[in-house]
């Protein structure tokens, strides 16, 4: 679709929420310099739900632009995000540290270089012990397996949140999730919609401690899943 366009910055896009132990270590390990010397600008944005703890001083004095984002969601954060952001390729990271911020440039140059428009990442291919509970696995594996099922799209961790994008796919995706749905959906819809792969991580125990409620927030997934399914047979996303 847009391989042929050459992008001038880059967007780090960061949801947060009483993350001050990890944002600083997230913040930090994105490797602006070298974005800069393969001749982007950047821009780092921290989308926070009005953390009571010192996350937004932390992420300001680290240069960072906080936004905040009252309405609570992940979803919501990240389409927040995406509105603000400048950028031509949008990043996206958790702000607890999990996710290999070092390997930005590498992913944005294998965007640009094969062509692409999405790349999201895999988890499960490198991961830390004690980085995912177990129960959390066992959820991720039924949501994984029930996105391949339903849309048929070739994914190993239908819930990862680290993505590689270019913003021009967000006209066309018509993203609808404010939860954690979102991550489903935007694989989804990119797969379907655009050139897109995925591309094994290191995946890293998480700063601070962990906000998702792996059971409830398991069954929201999946029923938003079936919700989606019925939408996108009644008007397909090719």
């Amino acid at each position: 679709m847009s391989g042929s366009n050459i992008p001038k910055m880059v967007s780090v896009v960061i949801p947060s929420l009483n993350e001050e132990e990890g944002i600083g270590s997230t913040i930090d390990e994105i490797p602006v310099k070298e974005l800069q010397r393969m001749g982007y600008d950047v821009e780092i944005l921290v989308v926070d739900g009005n953390s009571i703890d010192r996350t937004r001083e932390i992420a300001e004095k680290m240069g960072a632009t906080v936004i905040i984002e009252a309405r609570r969601g992940y979803g919501r954060a990240y389409k927040t995000g995406f509105e603000k952001a400048r950028g031509d390729i949008i990043v996206t990271l958790d702000a607890d540290a999990t996710y290999p911020a070092l390997n930005i440039p590498k992913f944005v140059r294998y965007l640009t270089e094969q062509k692409l428009d999405f790349i999201t990442t895999n988890r499960l291919a490198f991961m830390e012990n004690e980085a995912m509970a177990p129960l959390h696995k066992v959820g991720n594996a039924i949501l994984t397996l029930a996105s391949r099922i339903l849309f048929l799209v070739k994914i190993a961790d239908s819930q990862s949140g680290m993505w590689i994008f270019r913003k021009e796919i967000l006209r066309e995706l018509d993203l609808t999730s404010d939860g954690m749905g979102l991550s489903e959906e935007i694989k989804i819809k990119a797969f379907k919609k655009f050139r897109a792969k995925e591309v094994p991580i290191k995946y890293r125990k998480r700063l601070g401690a962990a906000k998702i409620n792996s059971f409830d927030d398991g069954i929201k997934n999946l029923l938003f899943l079936l919700r989606l399914r019925s939408s996108l047979f009644k008007s397909p996303c090719q």
